[in-house]
Order: C-alpha cells, then sequence, then structure tokens
C-alpha cells in the first residue's frame, strides 16, 4: 500500500504567520535565522517559501563539514544540483581554472575542487564559489536561497568565525542571494549582519487534531470517536508535527477498519518505541553524564525551575556552571525547550522511551 502523503497546506499546519514573515523577508533579499527541534517542520517552511518567492534553493547540512574543505565541496555540490552544466563549465574556464573542475556523469553534473588545490589555496576556492551563486542567479534570473542546516556546527573548526563573517559580508552584498540559517536555538547574534528570527514553538493541540483528521480523511480513516483515540495522540506527539507525521503513517500501514480506536493507537506508539529504542540508546550514549542526568530528571519530573534548590537538592544535581551547561548543551542538540516551554522534553517519542526505561 503506497502509505500517505501527510504535507499539507502551511495553513493547515499552523505556521501560516511564520510563513508569511519567511515569503516577505526572502522577497526583499533578507536573511533569516530559522530556530526551533528538528522535526518541527523548519526545512519544510523555508522550501515552501522559497518556491513562494521563485527562488532556487541550495540546501547544506552543516553536520557533514568538518573542516573548509569539506563546507566547499558541499556548497559546489548544492549549486550543481541547481544549475546547468554548461554555466559551471564556463564559470570554471573564465573565472576559477585552477581551483574547480566540472564532472558529467551519468546526466548528473558535478562541480569538484580541482584534485591540485593546496590548503592554501582553499581560501580562494571558498572567496570565488560564495560569489557564484548571485553570478548564476543573474543569467537564469531568479534568485538564490542558500540554507545553511545545523548553522553553529561550523564554529567546531571555524574558531575565528572566519569563514562565517566572510560568508555572511560576501551574502549580504549581493542582491539575489538570501541565506537561511536553520539552528535548534535562536543563538546566532551579530551587530554587523543583523538576522531576522522566526522561532518555531510546538502547535496547538487543536491545530494538530485538525490536521490528523484531515490526513485519516484522505485515507478513508477517521478517529474514533467513542474512544479516547485522538486524546491519546495528541498526548504523545505534543505538539510536535514531525513525530505526528510519524505516527499517521504507521497508523495509516495498520489500519484494520475505518475507525481508529485507543487501543490501537497506544499499540502503534509502542511499536514505534520498539523500533526506535536502539536509536534512542545510542543517542543517550553521546551525551555526557551531566546532560544524561539532568535529562533523566526533566522527563520524570518536570520543571520551570531546573535550576533551582530544590529541584537540586531533590535529584542530586550539581549546582552552578555545570548544570548551565548542561541546561545549554541540551538546548543545542535539540533535546529541550527552553525556559519559555519550562525546559521540557523536545522529542515526543524520545521523551516517551526514557520514562519507560526509567520506570522498568
Amino acid at each position: 500500500m503506497n502509505v500517505v502523503n501527510v504535507s499539507t497546506s502551511i495553513e493547515i499546519i499552523g505556521r501560516s504567520a511564520q510563513f508569511q514573515q519567511i515569503v516577505e523577508v526572502l522577497a526583499r533579499d533578507g536573511d533569516l535565522l530559522i530556530a526551533g527541534v528538528p522535526g518541527c517542520g523548519r526545512r519544510t517552511l523555508v522550501r515552501t517559501a522559497a518556491l513562494e518567492v521563485g527562488a532556487i534553493a541550495l540546501e547544506i547540512d552543516c553536520i557533514r563539514a568538518i573542516a573548509g574543505r569539506q563546507f566547499i565541496e558541499l556548497l559546489a555540490e548544492a549549486i550543481s544540483q541547481n544549475f546547468d552544466s554548461t554555466l559551471l563549465q564556463t564559470w570554471v574556464n573564465t573565472i576559477a581554472k585552477d581551483l574547480f573542475t566540472v564532472h558529467i556523469t551519468d546526466n548528473s553534473t558535478h562541480l569538484k575542487l580541482a584534485p591540485a588545490v593546496t590548503p592554501k589555496q582553499l581560501w580562494q576556492a571558498f572567496e570565488r564559489l560564495i560569489q557564484l551563486p548571485q553570478l548564476l542567479a543573474e543569467v537564469v534570473n531568479k534568485r538564490v536561497v542558500l540554507i545553511l542546516q545545523s548553522f553553529p556546527h561550523l564554529r567546531s573548526w571555524d574558531r575565528n568565525s572566519e569563514w562565517e563573517n566572510t560568508l555572511r559580508r560576501e551574502i549580504k552584498l549581493q542582491t539575489r542571494v538570501s541565506y537561511v540559517l536553520i539552528a535548534t536555538i535562536a543563538e546566532i547574534t551579530h551587530t554587523e549582519y543583523p538576522l531576522e528570527v522566526v522561532e518555531l514553538t510546538p502547535l496547538a493541540d487543536d491545530v494538530l487534531a485538525v490536521w490528523a483528521r484531515e490526513i485519516l480523511h484522505t485515507q478513508g480513516l477517521t478517529f474514533d470517536s467513542r474512544s479516547q483515540a485522538i486524546d491519546v495522540f495528541i498526548d504523545a506527539v505534543q505538539g510536535h508535527i514531525g513525530d505526528a507525521m510519524t505516527l499517521i503513517r504507521r497508523l495509516v500501514s495498520r489500519r484494520t477498519d475505518e475507525f481508529i480506536g485507543d487501543e490501537q493507537v497506544h499499540q502503534v506508539i509502542q511499536e514505534l518505541l520498539q523500533d526506535l529504542s536502539i536509536t534512542f540508546e545510542s543517542l543517550l550514549m553521546l551525551l555526557p553524564a551531566s546532560q544524561v542526568q539532568l535529562l533523566e530528571c526533566l522527563a520524570l519530573d518536570p520543571t520551570s525551575k531546573p535550576q533551582s534548590r530544590e529541584y537540586i537538592q531533590k535529584h542530586g544535581l550539581s549546582r552552578g556552571g555545570s548544570l548551565q551547561g548542561a541546561l545549554i548543551g541540551l538546548q543545542q542538540k535539540g533535546l529541550i525547550y527552553g525556559s519559555e516551554q519550562n525546559y521540557r522534553l523536545a522529542l515526543p517519542f524520545f521523551a516517551l522511551w526514557l520514562r519507560q526505561r526509567l520506570s522498568e
């Protein structure tokens, strides 16, 4: 069975105001920071907004860039996937002959660093490459939106922010190129290159309920009104559209009849938690001990004041910088919300799994 296409209109999933804000900023050649936890719809909003303004979207996952060379390669590949090989070859021949080459294989084009490029030439290659989107945009008479996912990761190797500042300065000068930084929290500030910030908070329960019913209706399904199925669904996904999509897909694939009852929702949730258990175990193993301890405390005993003396004493948490560092670390990883959401766990299925694990 071909499972549901859970994508739907921006209005139905409750992001119309943010969507309009993004469209307006991109239309006036502005730059953005989209902040939110993984799975909240950050990339979907930006991609759709780019289409709305007729722009070409170039996407880079900055986590894959462990050094400047990889960042150049990722940007070059994103450009390759969106522009004609003839244009790229012309650019190489006239501007970047000793720095880049164009490979065409199986009807695909790949702009690559030249094999002989030395570490000293990397910076020159970077400066040339970040000018290319503007040149290409002028030729095809379109706008370009550079989407940089997990942008703060670059600072793990760009210690002095030299690459970041150069990128932001250059794009600020370009009239047809905007950039969108995608991060978990709105921590990126720069007085010289200010960004408009769009923060995506959890969706309201009634918004998700309408969305879920609409999607199920397209599949000839509905939550049984005689049961607590919709309440179980809403309580499980906690306003997180990514987990809601996952649960809807699984409910459709496990359909038995037209009506979905609460027992079926509970069963499907447990199946998902079992399937995700290895991923969640691996995630815990990658976290520092202080973050694991705090995460477990917040899962079992939610609080809006984890730094209070009572909460620290109750759970044997470390005081001062260690606790503050753990809070910031978990927020940066997108595992908990900030104070505005009372520090609750940000990934609902992970929170459910963790509570069950700690209660065994």
